[in-house]
């Protein structure tokens, strides 16, 4: 997966990063990428890490033709910093990430911030 950083002033705050998967193997994904993440940010001693929806995907609505993702996952970062640290650190790339791509068959992650509605 090509990880692209974002040129993100420091100190805005939480991120919200918003993950569509398709599974190669769930079972990897959920039995042992996860805890291996987990892991990861307690070595990192990064806190505020939280997952704030894991949802099925049941209906495509308006999506491109044959598109199709089993899940969406809605992760809580401190910081844009705090996610780019673990994404770009060594133990993730030894660790987690692995078991990340032998979990997923493809993966689209989106940064976002909350906004006041």
């Amino acid at each position: 997966m090509n990880i692209t950083f974002p040129d993100i002033e420091p100190g805005q705050g939480p991120v919200l990063m918003l993950n569509m998967i398709k599974f190669k193997d769930k079972n990897i994904y959920f039995e042992q990428y996860i805890p291996a993440f987990n892991r990861v940010v307690q070595q990192l001693g990064i806190e505020g890490v939280s997952v704030k929806l894991a949802s099925e995907v049941v209906a495509n609505i308006v999506a491109e033709e044959g598109e199709k993702w089993d899940e969406i996952v809605l992760v809580e970062y401190p910081s844009a910093e705090a996610f780019k640290t673990i994404a770009q650190s060594d133990v993730y790339q030894q660790l987690a990430n692995p078991l990340r791509e032998a979990g997923t068959a493809e993966l689209k992650l989106f940064m976002t911030r909350k906004i006041a509605l």
